[in-house]
């Protein structure tokens, strides 16, 4: 079979990697796919921006274009922007299997308000809110409430739209930034209570659809927890970041802990999904922080999280394109995730001045035999082949820029070996975590 991949980033390399896996899979079509799929086995790039057929095309006719001119048996869908846009409402009315949610479900991330709704209506455990369209009324707001406060944009920012405020003067600035520098994105404001804790990330699978509501065959099927590391810095420090590193599973998590999130969180979201009628067949990421009063949910993501789905996937010891079919086919009930034991650690490397100005263009070397020696795999996110050059060379195109993803039976021998492996990446201006699921490492409040 042939699939379709639709994103850039190194959850589209990943994702695509997981699929060429599979036995079942001939071909991953790869829109606009990066310098890393570029050279992935059984991956093909297809950018509508170099073929004169799809260049006047928006995404989501390119990606039926492409879908049927490829005879694609399904696709799946990487970022949140084309979900939200309706990518999956194109494609299934194509006739092409989606993974994603339609439009409607896509909205849990769009917009955070809608989303705060959605989970007060429902019984989802979650910080207290309110919603200001009115800057003036916000700023009351926050005075009365005090800090520390979490000041949020309502639409998709590329994960510039939340600000935690640890005090007042930072809470005032951040609604005076957010509506100023965010567009329409900054209109709304989400403005919530802050919670004290540690956070983690949960991925699940999602097939959800009127038809499966009424056979009672709808489910979300969560994965193993996994920690994304979002400051810039060793020991949780500095400026946030789309995303240093990330690690799964964790210690630090119990099965209580796991049985009060499905109780709380899941299972709730599963029941306000079917009421809704939302057709929501695809990944949905619970961020969670887990407080002395059990996890609450600090938003939804609609899609595969970055860079956890780097740590994740390479954990799932059962055929990804099968996962994706059973979304797809309203099978999500009966099929069994299965995972490795052990531990993968993925710490990812950064261009120079990120998460601020940054350059780009510098040239990447691989040693292979260092990468290959540790074990480990290279998922690319920001970098592009450089087509000028005589040879085929791998240069920046993003802050991040790519993750060095190792398993251990071990945590220390997946750190370890995930770490070496970096050691055989070099370029120019190039920063990594030396702490990615290390003690002290994990955002808390």
């Amino acid at each position: 079979m042939k699939v379709l991949v639709i994103g850039s980033g190194g959850r589209e390399h990943t994702i695509a990697w997981r699929l060429a896996q599979s036995n079942r899979v001939s071909e991953v079509i790869c829109v606009p796919g990066n310098g890393g799929t570029a050279h992935e086995s059984k991956c093909k790039n297809i950018n509508p921006k170099d073929n004169p057929a799809l260049q006047n095309l928006s995404l989501n006719e390119a990606a039926v274009n492409v879908a049927r001119s490829e005879k694609v048996d399904f696709a799946v869908i990487g970022p949140e922007d084309p979900l939200a846009e309706g990518i999956a409402d194109s494609l299934w009315n194509a006739g092409i299997p989606t993974v994603g949610p339609k439009a409607k479900g896509a909205a849990l991330e769009a917009s955070k308000d809608l989303s705060k709704i959605f989970m007060k209506k429902y019984g989802v455990a979650c910080a207290d809110s309110e919603t200001f369209t009115d800057k003036s009324s916000a700023l009351a707001y926050i005075r009365q409430k005090g800090a520390p406060i979490v000041i949020k944009a309502d639409g998709l920012a590329a994960g510039k739209g939340v600000v935690v405020a640890k005090t007042l003067e930072e809470a005032e600035n951040a609604v005076e930034e957010l509506t100023a520098n965010l567009g329409e994105a900054g209109k709304k404001l989400v403005i919530e209570e802050y919670l004290q804790g540690v956070e983690i990330s949960v991925l699940a699978a999602v097939s959800v659809t009127e038809e499966s509501a009424a056979k009672g065959t709808a489910c979300i099927k969560a994965f193993l927890p996994a920690r994304d590391h979002k400051r810039l810095l060793d020991g949780a420090q500095g400026p946030n970041t789309g995303g240093m590193g990330a690690v799964c599973p964790l210690s630090d998590v119990t099965p209580e802990t796991m049985a009060a999130f499905e109780k709380n969180i899941l299972q709730p979201t599963l029941k306000g999904l079917i009421a809704e009628k939302m057709d929501y067949r695809g990944f949905i990421f619970f961020g969670l922080m887990i407080t002395k009063d059990g996890p609450k949910a600090l938003e939804y993501n609609v899609r595969l999280g970055d860079p956890e789905t780097q740590a994740v996937l390479p954990m799932m010891d059962f055929d990804f394109s099968e996962l994706c079919e059973a979304i797809t086919n309203g099978t999500l009930n009966k099929f069994e995730m299965k995972w490795k034991s052990g531990f993968q650690v993925a710490p990812v490397a950064v261009s120079g001045g990120y998460p601020l100005k940054y350059a780009k263009g510098k040239v990447i070397t691989l040693s292979n035999s260092v990468i290959d020696a540790a074990g480990a795999k290279v998922f690319i996110a920001g970098a592009i082949e450089d087509r000028r050059a005589k040879t085929p060379t791998l240069i920046t195109s993003g802050g991040r820029v790519l993750a060095c993803s190792a398993h251990g039976d071990s945590f220390d021998e997946a750190w370890k070996k995930a770490y070496e492996a970096l050691g055989g990446v070099n370029f120019e201006g190039m920063f990594f975590r030396k702490d990615i699921g290390l003690p002290g490492a994990a955002e808390s409040n």
